[in-house]
């Protein structure tokens, strides 16, 4: 996958599904190598929640798929929601770490590409 630049080059992306379905209990996510690419283009789309919960989404960063560190979060969700945002810089592992508070369960995809 990829695209062709304004300036003619060609941008190497790769398709990311870092999670998707009903969360009912907070987790750490399938890690992902990123390759050479440094940055993640991602959506969270939260599409049902029952009764009250609230998810907080943090992208982390390995350099040896142990040790983690977090690159920045999406804003807490409280109900139904989508956002995009960019993460970055990136070490050669990344996951996604959600935290499911309140009470109830959301339905979530959390998508995108690495860059």
């Amino acid at each position: 996958m990829g695209y062709h630049k304004p300036d003619g080059g060609y941008a190497d992306t790769e398709e990311i599904n870092m999670a998707s379905g009903v969360l009912s209990a907070t987790q750490n996510g399938t890690s992902f190598v990123t390759g050479h690419r440094t940055a993640l283009r991602l959506t969270l789309a939260v599409t049902a929640a029952s009764a009250s919960p609230t998810l907080d989404v943090a992208i982390e960063t390995s350099r040896d798929g142990t040790t983690w560190a977090a690159v920045a979060a999406f804003t807490q969700a409280t109900g139904v929601t989508s956002q995009a945002k960019v993460f970055g810089p990136l070490d050669r592992y990344v996951r996604a770490k959600e935290t499911l508070g309140g009470t109830g369960t959301v339905t979530r995809t959390i998508t995108g590409e690495l860059v």
